[in-house]
């Protein structure tokens, strides 16, 4: 029931039980506080209006001002035109910008990119996570964060100058902890760090793939020594064959061409998360589908669902971002459809190729079939029109299925499908700028497309040539990539520190390397529960059945 309001209450003043405005005084002032009510604002505003000599100070001041903001933007348009003129340019020569000086617009575009493709790192957590079982979710989290952490030390200190630092053809030899006295990344335009922060995310991204073949039997001494080689020697070294300056396959007579890495960060982080798997061998309790069993479920698709939608997000820094310029307006927003489009059809087709199998709409493998499809349109994206983009995507969308079964079918142990969806569809991203290449679009430059040199596939009447080159450069990629993440992975092997021990692996990750699970159950619910300060018991771990 509404209190009755005091009979008290002053006139001009606020009701405070119901917070309505008695406005009997015209001489009332409110306060400050009170005039940010609309209903007194309002009330004391009509009030003033009815007097002629408010009215008319009213609209002079509104006057007045209307008029200040008409001639500052008709100084502001004048001060342009007369600038952009021949009338204000100097007479004897154009004005020339030197190649050191920065671009505010490329910078702050990259920048928000690079922090979009860092926010990746959350999906793959997500992602990986939830795909694995419960009793190793904190050694994936873990094994995420302090891969990045070291990825940033690594990719300064050694990684970057490896990659984009002028050397020769195969390698970087300058930028060693990013010493330099430029204040941009060559003729960029990029401020030198924002460039440096955008390319570390790319390299963090492929060492985090690596580690998706690795869910559940990894030691995490084997984490931090295999993150030593993916991030500051095999990622930067075969990288700059392709993006670093003069790199040899960049330079061939028709250039390899990888827009956004489906190459260097999916086909590279794709091999070596086989090659862990490959040297690791099975989960203990792993059975194959040949064998009569098939790949145990995730153990929460909700944050896995969740995962994989914000890496559909970071996606749009990742790709758009990689024109390196913001005032590439059209190449942006056609990178940007192309990724949305490849997306959703890599999605759907997945969900439908699978669907016969056992009459259910399979969430996982829609999850992978999308990832496969922006995986796939990372290298062509910003040479194909969108109907190829969708072309590109749906091909992605049945590799990916196909693509697990084969792993499955070779009895290695891929826990989330990082080689089907980074792997194989970023061999099909590469080969599909030979074939889906419009012909139409340019190399980007600064300022936007240089337009003198076009990319055209096979279907699109561009013979075979750029098909070739795409190939070859595939092909070497792959093939480096296995060879060198196997010696890395054998190596690591060799010296014991690669698998967690089989008590360690039957006890969970989570308990064995971390010491603590990742859920609290309460006692007698099932899952871990752990000790009790107050009666002093010694905790007891409830065994766990497969695959939790």
């Amino acid at each position: 029931m509404r209190r009755a309001v005091p009979a008290t209450a002053a006139a001009g003043s606020i009701n405070r039980q119901n917070g309505s405005f008695m406005h009997a005084s015209p001489t009332y002032q409110p306060t400050k506080m009170e005039l940010l009510n609309p209903v007194i604002f309002g009330t004391l505003f009509f009030r003033e209006m009815k007097e002629k000599k408010s009215r008319t100070r009213f609209v002079a001041l509104l006057g007045g001002k209307m008029i200040g903001v008409a001639l500052s933007l008709a100084v502001g348009t004048a001060l342009v035109w007369f600038i952009g003129s021949k009338a204000g340019a100097q007479d004897v020569a154009e004005v020339v910008v030197p190649p050191d000086t920065i671009s505010p617009i490329n910078t702050m575009w990259v920048l928000i990119c690079a922090f979009l493709v860092f926010f990746m790192q959350a999906g793959f957590m997500m992602l990986e996570a939830g795909f694995s079982r419960e009793r190793e979710t904190v050694n994936v989290l873990l094994e995420c964060i302090v891969d990045t952490a070291m990825c940033g030390i690594l990719f300064f200190a050694f990684g970057f100058a490896f990659m984009f630092g002028e050397g020769n053809g195969w390698i970087g030899q300058n930028y060693f902890f990013l010493n330099t006295d430029t204040a941009t990344y060559g003729t960029t335009g990029i401020a030198f760090l924002a460039f440096f922060l955008f390319q570390f995310a790319f390299a963090d991204t492929c060492s985090t793939i690596t580690s998706g073949g690795m869910v559940g039997r990894t030691a995490f001494k084997g984490d931090l020594l295999y993150s030593v080689g993916v991030s500051a020697f095999i990622y930067p070294i075969i990288g700059h064959w392709i993006w670093g300056p003069g790199g040899w396959l960049a330079t061939m007579d028709t250039p390899f061409r990888d827009f956004a890495g489906s190459t260097v960060v999916h086909t590279v982080g794709g091999m070596l998360a086989l090659s862990g798997a490959i040297a690791l061998g099975p989960r203990l309790g792993r059975k194959f589908k040949r064998d009569g069993g098939g790949m145990w479920p995730g153990h929460d698709m909700t944050i896995a669902a969740v995962g994989g939608v914000i890496l559909w997000f970071g996606w749009y820094g990742f790709n758009p971002g990689s024109t390196l310029s913001g005032m590439d307006f059209e190449g942006i927003g056609r990178v940007a459809a192309n990724t949305t489009l490849a997306a959703c059809a890599g999605g759907l087709v997945a969900m439908a190729v699978v669907y016969p199998r056992g009459k259910t709409w399979d969430a996982g493998m829609t999850i992978n079939g999308f990832l496969g499809g922006l995986v796939a349109i990372t290298a062509p994206c910003y040479w194909v029109d969108p109907k190829a983009a969708i072309a590109i995507g749906a091909i992605a969308g049945v590799i990916v299925p196909f693509g697990v079964d084969f792993i499955e079918w070779l009895r290695i142990d891929d826990p989330i499908g990082a080689v089907a969806v980074h792997g194989f569809c970023g061999i099909f991203g590469t080969l599909s700028i030979g074939l889906f290449a419009a012909g139409l679009y340019g190399i980007p430059t600064t300022t936007g497309a240089d337009t003198s040199v076009v990319v055209q596939g096979l279907f699109y009447g561009g013979g075979t040539k750029q098909l070739v080159t795409q190939l070859i450069g595939s092909v070497v990629v792959t093939a480096i990539s296995l060879a060198a993440g196997l010696a890395l992975m054998f190596g690591i092997k060799a010296i014991g520190q690669l698998r967690v021990s089989e008590a360690g692996e039957l006890e969970g990750l989570d308990i064995h390397e971390h010491g603590a699970p990742a859920y609290h159950f309460e006692l007698g619910s099932g899952g871990y529960t752990m000790p009790s300060a107050t009666t002093g018991s010694v905790g007891v771990k409830a065994k766990q059945s497969e695959p939790a």
